[in-house]
């Protein structure tokens, strides 16, 4: 049981480290941008955590730079236990810019896409791709 506890937080870590397209990063940024006008989103670990547990979030975006990392380990196991879309940038500064914000943060949910509907198919269209 620890082994596979060992392998299940390698994975994650390997998860947390892979490195997105600058295209769907963008997109990304895009969605967040124009659902924070027109939808609802969710900022900081706390309360998109929330968000995907209660099965809302339409795309949950998290930035790579947190530190120390563990702040943000459980989102990739979570998104896919929960079926939601996730996206890693790199950038916590770029991801509260996106969402408004003067200062970075770590997490960002949509909860109700608004215009940006179009934005998170196109992005889910690629990552399944990438990783199909």
């Amino acid at each position: 049981m620890r082994i596979s506890g060992l392998v299940g937080l390698l994975e994650v870590l390997m998860d947390l480290n892979k490195d997105y397209p600058k295209d769907i990063v963008e997109k990304a940024y895009e969605a967040i941008e124009v659902a924070r006008n027109s939808g609802k989103i969710k900022k900081g670990v706390n309360e998109v955590t929330k968000i995907i547990e209660r099965g809302q979030a339409k795309l949950v975006v998290i930035a790579k730079d947190v530190n120390p990392q563990e702040i943000i380990m459980h989102f990739p196991p979570l998104c896919e236990e929960k079926e939601t879309l996730l996206v890693i940038v790199p950038s916590k500064k770029d991801l509260g810019a996106a969402a408004g914000l003067q200062v970075g943060t770590s997490a960002v949910a949509l909860v109700s896409e608004g215009n940006a509907q179009d934005i998170i198919k196109d992005i889910a269209k690629k990552v399944s791709v990438k990783h199909g």
